[in-house]
């Protein structure tokens, strides 16, 4: 997985919003990026949007998960991709959650 890029908000008591941009050398039904996470400090995976086809021709390409529900007590979460070949790899982001 190349880039990865998020942008989150705060939208109710510990409710976030993500958008999560993924650079992936799509290469069809058999390998394409097809998730990505968003994982407490501990691990523990706290949301996760399924990307459900390829994006072949739109690269980067970003997607919104709504309604993640996180503890006030952790400040920051990792964002992960996934592909259904290789599983996990390539970049990984740590952000800091609006208050």
């Amino acid at each position: 997985m190349g880039k990865v890029d998020v942008k989150t908000k705060r939208t109710g008591n510990d409710i976030y919003q993500f958008a999560v941009t993924v650079l992936h050398r799509d290469e069809g039904w058999d390998h394409y990026a097809d998730k990505w996470d968003v994982v407490a400090p501990d691990g523990t995976v706290l949301g996760m949007r399924t990307l459900l086809h390829p994006h072949e021709e739109e690269q980067p390409f970003t997607r919104n998960l709504d309604g993640v529900k996180i503890s006030g007590s952790i400040q920051n979460v990792i964002i992960r991709a996934h592909d259904s070949t290789h599983d996990y790899g390539g970049k990984e982001v740590t952000i800091d959650l609006p208050q």
